[in-house]
């Protein structure tokens, strides 16, 4: 199921193949309201392959000489994938979300970003589909495909990859820090054993900085290529 409506992706949402304009207004903070990158056609056409799965590829911030060594909150993180022709992973599938996975456990890494998202903005009050949203409300921005409840155990995975437990030990997603300073978790990260739990899903407020896996992204490969003619992607 795809998002629709007014809004699909994060705040506002204006999409149209023609230029893929995108907006998106971060969670509150001092920082002025933000928008979504466009695709460089020069930097799609040689953005990092790292590996590849199922006709993308993918690339991990903390094996990439320029950013190893940025943490970077959500909407920066997926920025500087879309200027790739790529955005934030989405593990939509065991064996997608086992690749990710492995590549935290064997490079010791302590969390990334993944592009899930809650829908908690504007155009997407009086949506009973999604309520409540703890269990209904998450989305892969980055594909506007709406996860499976967060209670229940997604289709083509043998197990349920939301963490059992979290800062107020209970099952994730748990919206832990509005509890401490009022800011809701609506950004989806893969945390590495950080409450003893593994390798596993986690809400985490959009503002925190991480490194980040980037994956190619159809949407913005193709408005490129028809838009810049001759460019190898």
């Amino acid at each position: 199921m795809k998002f629709s409506g007014p809004c699909v992706v994060a705040i506002c949402t204006v999409f149209a193949m023609a230029s893929a304009a995108i907006s998106e207004i971060r969670q509150p903070s001092s920082r002025p309201g933000r928008f979504l990158s466009l695709p460089v056609p020069a930097k799609c056409s040689q953005r990092p392959k790292e590996f590849f799965y199922r006709g993308h590829n993918y690339f991990f911030s903390g094996n990439h000489p320029q950013y190893r060594n940025s943490r970077l909150d959500w909407l920066d993180a997926r920025n500087i994938c879309r200027e790739y022709c790529m955005d934030l992973v989405s593990m939509e599938g065991q064996e997608e979300n086992n690749i990710v996975f492995r590549l935290i456990q064997q490079g010791d890494v302590p969390y990334i970003w993944t592009s899930g998202r809650l829908c908690d903005f504007k155009g997407c009050e009086n949506r009973r589909d999604l309520e409540p949203k703890s269990v209904y409300g998450w989305f892969w921005s980055a594909t506007r495909q709406k996860m499976a409840p967060t209670n229940q155990v997604p289709n083509g995975f043998g197990f349920n990859p939301w963490s059992q437990t979290g800062h107020k030990k209970v099952q994730q997603p748990d919206n832990a820090e509005f509890d401490i300073n009022g800011t809701n978790e609506s950004c989806l990260a893969v945390l590495n054993n950080v409450y003893g739990d593994g390798i596993a899903w986690h809400d985490v407020a959009c503002y925190h900085e991480k490194p980040f896996i980037c994956e190619d992204n159809d949407e913005l490969l193709n408005y490129v290529a028809s838009t810049n003619r001759g460019v190898r992607l």
